[in-house]
Formats: C-alpha cells, structure tokens, sequence
C-alpha cells in the first residue's frame, strides 16, 4: 500500500537507483579504501601495519553517532534538509582526508565521514518510509539492495584503479564528486516527503525513552546484541581484508576479485532472503542462519588451527562464502525483529537500535583486525566466539515472544 504523497513521487526506476545510490555511501567509503591501506600507512609514517585497520573502523565511529542524531532530526527538520547536512559533513570529512599532514588527521576525517554518512543512510530508509508502506515498501527495498549489491564487490576494483594512476588521496576527491553528484540528483528530483503538519520537535527527551525502551524491551535489546555481535565479526573481516589477502595469500593486485566473491555472497543471501521471508517468516529463517553461522565458524577455527593458521586459499574462501551467505540472511532479518515492538517509536527506535549495534560491533571488531598476526586465527575466532554469542543473544530474545 502506499501513502499519500502519489504526486511527490519519481518513476519507479530512478527512485530506486537514486534511494540504492545513497545507501551505497558507507559501503564505498570503506571498501574502495581497501587496496589502498598500505600506501596510506606508508606516507603517514604508521609504525604499525595494523594500525592502518583504523581507515576503516573510525568511519564506523562515527556512523554510530551520526545516525543517532539523524533520524530524531529528520523527524522535526525535514528528510531533506538533514541529508543535505550529511553530505556537507561527508564531503567535509573527505577533505580533511585528501589535505590530512599525519593518520591522526586521517582518522579525524574518516570519523566526520562516517558522522555525515550516516543521514544519507538512515534518513533515506525515513524517506521511503514517507512514501511507501508494506509489502509496497518491501518491494522498493528489494530493488534498491539488489543495485546496491554492485558497491562492494566493484568499490576495491575502483580503488585500486585510482591507486595506480592518481594515488590514494584522489579516493577521496573520487568519494567528493559521488556525493557531490548524488545531493546534486537529490535536490533536484526528490521532493521533501515530510510535510510540515507531520513534524515532531526535537527531543533529546524522546531519544532518551526511546533508548530506555530499546534496552528494557527484551526482544528489542536481544536482536540488537545479536546485530552488534555478527556485524563486529564482520567489521573484524573488514579491518582485516586487504592484509589477509594481500600479505597472508600474497595475492597482489587480484585481491578486489577475491573480495568482491564474498561481498557477493553476502548479497545473493540478501536477495534469496526477500524470496524466502514471506513464505518462511524472520524467525526461522535467522534461527537457521545463526546455528549454520556458529557451526561453520567453529568448524573452521578447528580446521585453521590444525593447519597453523593457513588454511589453503581455496578452503579458507569455501567457509567464507558459506559463512558470509548466512551472514546476509541475517543482515536481513535481525534489524526488522529489533524494531517488531518498536513501530509506536519507529524513527527514534532505529537511530537507537542502529547506534547501540554500531557501538557493539566498532571496539570488537577493531580488536579483532589489531589481532591480525599473519594468520587468520583471530578472524576465525572471531566469528567463532561472535556468532555463539549471537545464538545467546537471538535464543534470549525469543523467550519473551516465539511467534513469527
């Protein structure tokens, strides 16, 4: 079903690929990074090869406070003007980067990216929201990740294409001219969707009881733990990717290849999950996911371990495609059973359930890429210890409430 605002719409297509390209923003800004870690390190004098791990978790920092904030502001402000904001704060951020004398003003500026990053990324889930409901919404959201799929698995070729011709600062100028084109597109051709009579004052009141009833839901905490848990492995993968592939599998220039077969995984089971979820329900489809999850990764850690660490590349990419699948499936149903009991607080709810997940998953998964010694031991006990606790987590959750 839709809602009321027939006459505010664009065609079908261009919605969709103008809703996926804001989605893509972190996404890119992370991946496309990749291939050029070492060369960041090197002309800022990173003592540290692992320290450079830290391009990608300082952008999920501040993602995690920047969508706290960007959902509460869009409900009194308008949709609009607060992507606007984040696009500027972005573009600010890449900036700082491209100009950036030393890695502690990298970071600074990786964090502001994340800070701005996160209005495209929330308030555009608001903004299809405004214009769609139900099975409706679903659709548009279909499409959109089904584009959004081509982000991570072409961002690291992207990336590696400009290291070699422009250098890793022109990552950056490249990030500036995408978002400078997407805001360009979304100023132009989305009108605003929320309308004056529907605006809420801003509340640091209302953030506060929505967070209290997030932590004092127990099906709402339980599924954000669970979220926080998988994505901290995932951010662990991610911190971690370029030196496993690239120093632990030497495996050069052919790295965005590897990468992009896992990335695709992960999509497919996003895809394979909107066919599946209607027919299936949420709750069985994720209970499969995390218990196949936890299995492969404590198969695998034994299997690592046996191996010294070094499991052949070819065995090491069958458990991950494998794991990374039930990954997706997860991704796609875990933030929908956290906001179940949240629709009377929807906006704020998912700033807070979205922030609470991002704060879990940064420390732990930077801990998880800073223990990267050659091996891939910390990153199979990771997921390993990780994903178990998710299945706690998940299996708490469910106590309170085992309808789909």
């Amino acid at each position: 079903m839709t809602r009321q605002f027939n006459e505010k719409k664009l065609p079908l297509g261009e919605f969709v690929a103008l809703v996926a390209l804001m989605f893509s923003l972190v996404a890119m800004s992370i991946d496309a990074m990749l291939p050029a870690l070492p060369a960041i390190g090197a002309d800022l004098a990173v003592a540290d090869a692992n320290d450079t791990q830290l391009v990608v978790a300082s952008l999920f920092f501040g993602l995690a406070f920047g969508q706290l904030l960007a959902g509460p502001l869009s409900d009194s402000f308008g949709r609009k003007p607060i992507i606007y904001a984040g696009f500027f704060l972005f573009m600010g951020g890449c900036l700082l980067s491209i100009f950036a004398p030393s890695f502690e003003w990298m970071i600074a500026g990786r964090v502001l990216q994340g800070f701005g990053a996160a209005s495209p990324r929330i308030v555009t889930i608001a903004l299809v929201r405004d214009l769609y409901e139900g099975r409706a919404m679903a659709r548009v959201m279909s499409f959109a990740l089904s584009v959004f799929i081509l982000v991570p698995a072409l961002a690291p070729t992207m990336g590696q294409g400009i290291l070699v011709f422009a250098g890793w600062r022109a990552i950056f100028t490249t990030f500036v001219l995408i978002a400078l084109i997407t805001s360009v597109w979304f100023a132009l051709r989305q009108p605003e969707t929320l309308t004056l009579e529907r605006r809420s004052a801003f509340s640091v009141r209302r953030i506060l009881i929505a967070a209290r009833e997030v932590c004092t839901t127990r099906s709402a905490i339980g599924y954000t733990l669970a979220t926080g848990l998988i994505f901290a492995s995932f951010v662990g993968y991610l911190s971690s990717a370029q030196q496993i592939f690239q120093v632990t599998y030497r495996l050069g220039e052919w790295f965005p290849a590897y990468f992009a077969a896992l990335a695709i995984s992960i999509g497919s089971a996003s895809v394979v999950n909107g066919r599946l979820v209607i027919r299936h329900g949420m709750h069985k489809i994720s209970n499969a996911a995390i218990r196949t999850l936890t299995g492969l990764s404590l198969l695998f850690l034994i299997v690592a371990w046996t191996l010294g660490g070094l499991p052949p590349l070819w065995l090491f990419m069958t458990f991950f495609i494998s794991m990374f699948f039930c990954v997706g499936l997860l991704f796609g149903n875990l933030n929908a059973l956290s906001m179940e009991p949240l629709g009377h607080i929807a906006g704020v709810g998912a700033s807070v359930v979205g922030f609470v997940a991002t704060l879990i998953s940064v420390p732990i998964g930077a801990a998880i890429g800073q223990a990267y010694d050659g091996t891939v031991m910390a990153l199979a006990g990771g997921f390993s210890v990780f994903a178990a606790a998710a299945l706690i987590a998940m299996r708490w959750a469910q106590d309170e409430n085992r309808k789909t």
